[in-house]
């Protein structure tokens, strides 16, 4: 009996050794699957992390490009609109009013008004932006030997692609005038003219923008010669003497008087020759409407004008004329310009291609001006004798160009202005002048 107990008792020994080897064993390789499986999940976890990283780092680069502002190519092609997601326009030069009107800057009454006019400074706003960026690439490209027509053309198409052209709600305020030397105002090549810009021309870049049809009309005086600069100075500071002059209560006649006597402090050398520089007492500033260039008041550029006061909320252009010459212009050269009369009513017309005329007229213009290359590029032919039937009838107003004497010299500066409730808003101010 005693035998069998020991020969168990080793047997269970036997047994007890090689459970708790295979229990060893199991643990082993429970740790080793333990150890691969933690290495596993920590390797997976690296790898997830690291390919958080990747995603975060890519995402990183894909906001920063979004968030780089756009910039406008050269020469431009970018929509304004596009180069200011806000929508949010930049602000023209603000003036203070002086005087009476000083407490105007700091009413909460007026502060009010200009919240609820917003949306129109915004549109004027952007359309004096397009103006800015235009003028600054025309200028980049100006050089003697340009033909007249190209350089309008170049101008007009940057103004269609930057102001997004729609129709009626954005677009072209006005032909470009490009009036040389002795013609002031109101000149632009008709289609088939070969005239050439020459390094001795003093040229007067006049163009307009609109949002809305509120117009920003704005010039400035192109002279490769350095000989004429003093006649240039003197356009320039006597607009800049309108503008700060110009305000709310102010009467037309005061501007005017100030404008002539910074006019005529100035003189000019040509080939020898000194020349006192006239105000052109027959050429003015205006006031500035919905779709409406002139809209009634005029700001003369000389003493004893009207006394007529300047309101609240109104846009003037101020725009001053410097001349060798009499001072004084006078209708002359082929046509270009043409408007359609802003109050006209319904008059009945005997030849249905004046109709015709006038219903392309109404649907691309209605009441801002057009000239004739705009009737050629919308496609009209044979329109001369329609036109001059319409002008006849009084439905249209044609405007020829208007000149000093021939041999004289004409320079020309202009802005255009908002008389705000609380400040003045030089709007189409730029870095250039």
């Amino acid at each position: 009996m005693a035998t069998e107990i020991v020969s168990n008792d080793l047997c269970a020994g036997e047994n007890e050794l090689e459970t708790s080897k295979g229990i060893e064993k199991l643990e082993i390789s429970n740790g080793n699957d333990e150890l691969s499986e933690s290495t596993s999940s920590t390797q997976k976890d690296e790898d997830g992390s690291t390919a958080e990283v990747a995603k975060k780092k890519k995402k990183k680069n894909k906001s920063k490009k979004k968030k780089e502002p756009l910039k406008q190519t050269d020469p431009p092609s970018i929509p304004v609109v596009d180069l200011f997601p806000s929508r949010e326009f930049p602000e023209g030069e603000i003036q203070q009013y002086k005087d009476d009107n000083l407490w105007r800057t700091t009413s909460e009454e007026k502060r009010e008004l200009d919240r609820l006019e917003k949306p129109k400074y915004n549109a004027v706003r952007q359309a004096a932006e397009v103006h800015r960026q235009v003028r600054k690439y025309i200028k980049s490209i100006l050089k003697p030997g340009m033909l007249m027509t190209d350089l309008c053309e170049t101008l007009e198409n940057t103004v269609r692609k930057l102001i997004s052209e729609n129709g009626l709600q954005a677009g072209i305020a006005f032909p470009t005038g490009c009036s040389l030397n002795w013609v002031a105002a109101h000149w632009t090549p008709n289609s088939g003219d070969k005239t050439v810009l020459e390094y001795d021309d003093v040229m007067k870049l006049d163009f307009g923008t609109h949002i809305d049809g509120y117009i920003v009309d704005c010039a400035f005086t192109v002279a490769f010669n350095p000989m004429y600069d003093p006649l240039l100075e003197a356009s320039r500071e006597a607009t800049n003497t309108g503008i700060k002059e110009a305000g709310i209560d102010v009467r037309l006649c005061d501007v005017g008087a100030a404008i002539q006597e910074v006019m005529e402090s100035y003189e000019v050398e040509i080939n020898g020759k000194v020349f006192q520089v006239k105000s052109i007492r027959n050429l003015n500033g205006h006031s500035i409407g919905p779709y409406q260039i002139h809209a009634g008041k005029s700001v003369p550029i000389v003493k004893g004008g009207e006394q007529t006061k300047m309101e609240e909320g109104e846009f003037f252009a101020i725009e001053t004329f410097a001349s060798t010459g009499k001072g004084y212009v006078r209708e002359d050269l082929e046509c270009s310009h043409y408007m359609k009369n802003f109050d006209v009513g319904h008059i009945p017309l005997r030849l249905p291609r004046a109709k015709q005329l006038l219903a392309t007229i109404n649907k691309n213009f209605s009441t801002l001006a057009f000239c004739r290359r705009y009737l050629d590029r919308l496609g009209e032919t044979k329109y001369l004798m329609a036109l001059k039937n319409l002008c006849d009838a009084g439905i249209v107003q044609p405007y020829p160009p208007l000149c000093d004497v021939k041999g004289s010299y004409v320079s020309q500066f202009e802005h255009t202005i908002l008389l705000r409730p609380t400040c003045k808003e030089v709007i189409s101010r730029g870095d250039d002048y």
